[in-house]
């Protein structure tokens, strides 16, 4: 059945009104003005004419032409002091200046070029040639609009990009507080001992952190880690990481178990990591690994059992001032299934102090790219041995800087502080 609906005609757009360009001709003879804008008006520009360099520079302020076709020799201001009048004016847009002339000489034309012209025309002026010099002109200035609304689309993609710059960097910044509330205590008192963390990110965040957990009645459970790379998906890893080494969820805690009375103790830290090494492999997705020193202080003793992934030697200073840099080294945790972490342990006498550090400091540069090393961390406390707590920990960080340089490294610094005090009393 044919349709009864009305159709709606279709009709061509109306093509956009293209702006005339705007010609100013100046010249003080009437007759040459005519002869110039005669043509100019025929080849569809919209003319305006000045008998004089005032008058021209007047029309110039109120309404900026696209194209100036000027006499050179005229009284009062010359084509060559009105153009360098014109080119003084401020404006967003370039206008195109054209000298009319007589003169050949190349001095003469030298100077044009210098006041700011732009092209020449012989006088008496040809026609063909008038178009032709105007159309070069217009190429110019086509290509100026075009290169101007080029860089004002650079401007605002540079000023979103400074938008979006700004809230990355926010929502870095809020980053970097929780990875630091992940450490809320830098420094704790034990009845045993105390305890002093440091945790330095070489940019925003970073992929190392450190802590401690109850490890049971009279111990005290340290661990420090370092995941590879740097940066916001490292950090990302640390966070999960921190859940499985939690000192307030202690069921979460991958390195204790429940003993007969139901309480919380430090399992073997061996077989804690290699737990964790599974766990990572089956379930984590990430194309990160990460090194990991566990430790289990006993508060009465001072005796410590380690275990250790990659990580650092544990350095131990007497109270003699001997230093000690042992450990079994072991393989990162998450690189590879089946490994197992063998455990060590280290006896604490009183006043001796056991200290974990990130390869952040071992690994840290000069100048000469030459890195600080175990014997560089041995000459640092030896200078230290009379510093303490966190007074020794930014002592330390006083002397990498003055090592490399700069107080930006190019790794994350991390490092835990265990100095033994056994308890005289009575818990």
């Amino acid at each position: 059945m044919p349709s009864t609906l009305p159709v709606k005609l279709q009709y061509p757009q109306q093509p956009e009104k293209v702006e005339k360009r705007r010609i100013l001709v100046v010249d003080d003879s009437k007759l040459q003005r005519k002869i110039l804008s005669s043509s100019l008006i025929r080849w569809g520009y919209d003319v305006i004419e000045a008998d004089s360099g005032d008058v021209a520079l007047d029309i110039c302020i109120a309404h900026r032409p696209d194209i100036v076709v000027s006499d050179w020799i005229m009284p009062s201001m010359t084509g060559i002091e009105f153009c360098k009048e014109f080119r003084e004016l401020t404006s967003d847009s370039y206008g195109y200046f054209i000298l009319l002339t007589s003169k050949s000489e190349k001095n003469d034309v030298a100077e044009g070029l210098d006041a700011g012209a732009d092209d020449f025309l012989t006088k008496p002026v040809n026609g063909n040639e008038l178009r032709a010099r105007i159309t070069a002109g217009e190429r110019i200035l086509d290509m100026q609009r075009e290169l101007k609304q080029k860089n004002a689309m650079i401007g605002e993609t540079l000023k979103e990009l400074q938008r979006l710059y700004d809230s990355l960097d926010s929502d870095l910044m809020e980053a970097k507080k929780l990875q630091q509330s992940l450490v809320p205590e830098q420094f704790k008192r034990f009845e045993g001992g105390d305890l002093s963390l440091l945790l330095r990110s070489s940019g925003h965040v970073g992929g190392d952190l450190v802590g401690y957990f109850d490890a049971g009645e009279g111990h005290l459970g340290l661990y420090a880690l370092d995941v590879s790379g740097h940066g916001i998906s490292s950090a990302l890893m640390t966070a999960r990481l921190a859940g499985y080494l939690s000192g307030s969820a202690q069921d979460q805690n991958i390195a204790l178990e429940k003993d007969v009375n139901g309480s919380y103790r430090a399992r073997p830290f061996g077989a804690a990591i290699e737990t964790l090494n599974e766990l990572v492999l089956d379930e984590m997705e990430t194309e990160h690994y990460f090194t990991l020193m566990l430790a289990d202080v006993n508060l009465d003793s001072g005796l410590v059992r380690l275990a250790q992934a990659g990580h650092p030697h544990p350095v131990v200073q007497r109270t003699d001032g001997a230093i000690e840099q042992n450990g079994s080294g072991g393989f990162p945790v998450g690189l590879m299934s089946g490994v197992d972490f063998e455990e060590f342990e280290v006896q604490l006498n009183p006043g001796d102090r056991l200290l974990i550090l990130s390869d952040g400091v071992t690994e840290c540069p000069n100048a000469e790219g030459e890195m600080l090393g175990e014997a560089g961390i041995e000459g640092f406390l030896r200078d230290l041995s009379d510093s303490s707590g966190p007074e020794l920990f930014e002592s330390l960080m006083w002397k990498l800087c003055e090592f490399a340089g700069s107080s930006e490294f190019p790794d994350d610094v991390s490092g835990v502080l265990f100095e033994f005090r056994p308890y005289t009393g009575e818990r």
